[in-house]
């Protein structure tokens, strides 16, 4: 059984780009799950705290503000991509149960992946 469900999320990983997997990360409240998508130095803003991490610290930080912030759901309300289609984006509003943000994922490729570059969450 367990091994069934490791052969189906891994179907699903790679069948569904890299922001659709992140949005489910966010819609869950999931760092571990949004962290995969960070690769060396990543620039995190949560409200005021904003600087660049490595993964391990950029995952811990994410993880802090969901456990402070019990995620309801996350909607994306724009996204987009760069003309070259070297790098995209998503906004979106991420509710919680005591209050709501506005949240930026910017994703860029490198070595023939995408991976996040920057993630900000802001006061809404």
């Amino acid at each position: 059984m367990k091994t069934l469900f490791v052969l189906c999320f891994s179907m699903i990983a790679f069948s569904l780009p890299n922001l659709d997997l992140i949005t489910k990360g966010l819609e869950g409240g999931d760092a571990s799950a949004i962290a995969v998508f960070f690769e060396g130095q990543v620039e995190i803003s949560i409200l005021d705290e904003e600087g660049v991490y490595d993964k391990a610290v950029a995952r811990q930080k994410l993880a802090s503000f969901f456990k402070k912030h019990e995620v309801l759901s996350f909607e994306q309300v724009h996204k987009g991509t760069s003309k070259g289609k070297n790098a995209e984006y998503c906004i979106g509003n991420l509710v919680t149960v005591d209050q709501s943000f506005r949240v930026y994922v910017f994703l860029e490729s490198k070595g023939g992946r995408q991976v996040v570059q920057e993630l900000r969450i802001d006061e809404e």
